[in-house]
């Protein structure tokens, strides 16, 4: 979540820089725990720094070419689908016979398809591209 919100108020700045500061009382969280996201979206290839007094954060790339899931999969790991059961039993019930009939899957690929095709460009409406 932190990163998601993060990228979107850096993508929100018109391609200029965005400290982690300016974020991190934006979103009223700690600063330290935001620079390791930032480090971790850095590595990613996401976001890229400048450093110094006036330094900060910008897209490493157009947001029109960054995803909810590009930005959720650098933080996170590849999504992977959890055939766990919702009632928390050890053993996967039989799917032809559990009245919830594979829930869990359908919702993990229904948000997994809208991350995949939302882009950071589309929910700042296009105006903050590189």
């Amino acid at each position: 979540s932190l990163a998601l919100h993060a990228m979107v108020l850096i993508a929100g700045n018109g391609g200029g820089l965005t400290s982690t500061h300016e974020i991190a009382q934006k979103l009223g969280v700690s600063e330290n725990h935001l620079a390791k996201v930032r480090q971790t979206l850095g590595k990613a290839g996401l976001v890229e720094s400048t450093r110094g007094p006036h330094g900060g954060f910008r897209l490493a790339r157009p947001a029109s070419e960054i995803t909810l899931l590009h930005i959720y999969e650098a933080v996170e790991g590849p999504v992977k689908l959890n055939s766990s059961c919702l009632l928390g039993r050890s053993q996967p019930c039989d799917p032809a016979h559990c009245i919830l009939r594979g829930l869990n899957d359908t919702v993990t690929k229904q948000v997994l398809g809208y991350f995949a095709h939302i882009t950071l460009g589309e929910l700042n409406g296009d105006s903050c591209d590189k």
